[in-house]
């Protein structure tokens, strides 16, 4: 099962090839590879509703649960809209919609019940909820075996054609049963073992849909030290390559230019942590390797010191 990750993503179930066409244009995942590593941005916890007369302020997320009434389509043109208005047992409150009313138009029923996310805004000095996420609670409750719902990014058009967080979440469920065994560990059971036991595998399962929260930040931990030790190898194979490849000057004496300023002109005594670092870029300069370092100092420590000292080895052997 090696090359299943390289699947072109029309293959899954509930893309094809339209779907597909716009999953490449719009978030670039072209194949099953691509869509794992769409990871979740945030997660919200689906065990916990706000009441609509608890809502008092704007901006801050909040998670309903009531029934809908009320679904129309007002205005004309540039100003048409879907508004409907939800209700629980403390009150209600408008949602609207601007795009994506052809697909929603038809699905969104009156008296039917449903979960509804997102940000109220104040319009008129009341509060209502533009674009929010809204899904039918038969549904919602069918796939709580979660309790942190993932959010994932999209665009307007693909959340027009259905692939909002909650659709591209759904197309994640269908995928992640045909990848057991396709994510071979990369690191030892050592250090397995110091990221607190959590495989590859099990860690990408887990951040796509947590069980907990504890398991969420273990599996993050994880994929994050992955990332970053992988991205440190790299650097020091390409240090090593480049100081076997890419051979430069050898500054192989100390001699009149150093020696002269540093006894008869130095007007003060050099600090322990200056003579070290002349010392180091000494070394450095000899061994015909290119060196790569960073002089870090406050101001005033005499950092152009220590570059000038060097300058003045690169004079005493003729450069």
């Amino acid at each position: 099962m090696p090359d299943v990750l390289e699947t072109p993503i029309e293959y899954l179930k509930g893309v094809g090839p339209q779907r597909g066409d716009l999953l490449r244009k719009e978030l670039g995942i072209g194949t099953y590879g691509d869509l794992l590593l769409h990871y979740p941005f945030r997660y919200v916890d689906r065990t916990r509703f706000n009441s609509i007369s608890g809502i008092t302020e704007e901006g801050a997320p909040v998670q309903l649960r009531g029934i809908l009434k009320r679904v129309r389509m007002v205005g004309e043109k540039q100003a048409r809209r879907l508004t409907a208005e939800l209700v629980d047992a403390t009150g209600s409150i408008e949602l609207v919609w601007f795009r994506g009313l052809r697909w929603l138009q038809p699905v969104l029923k009156d008296g039917v019940e449903y979960i509804v996310y997102g940000k109220p805004g104040l319009f008129r000095d009341k509060f209502n909820l533009a674009h929010p996420e809204i899904e039918a609670a038969t549904t919602w409750d069918q796939g709580s075996a979660t309790p942190l719902q993932p959010v994932y990014s999209t665009t307007e058009k693909a959340a027009a054609k259905g692939l909002n967080s909650r659709g591209m979440g759904k197309l994640v469920q269908v995928l992640l049963p045909q990848l057991k065994g396709a994510l071979p560990e990369t690191l030892g059971r050592d250090l397995v073992d110091q990221l607190g036991g959590i495989g590859r595998e099990e860690a990408v399962m887990e951040v796509h849909f947590p069980q907990a929260q504890d398991r969420l930040d273990m599996a993050v931990h994880r994929l994050k030290f992955e990332e970053l030790f992988f991205n440190q190898l790299q650097l020091l194979k390409q240090k090593q390559l480049m100081q076997l490849d890419a051979r430069g000057n050898v500054f192989a004496h100390v001699g009149a230019h150093f020696n002269s300023f540093y006894t008869n002109h130095l007007p003060f005594e050099l600090t322990g942590a200056q003579k070290r670092v002349v010392k180091e870029i000494r070394k450095d300069m000899g061994t015909g390797r290119q060196m790569n370092r960073l002089l870090q100092g406050d101001v005033g420590s005499g950092k152009t010191l220590v570059a000038l000292l060097s300058m003045l080895i690169a004079l005493d052997n003729d450069f």
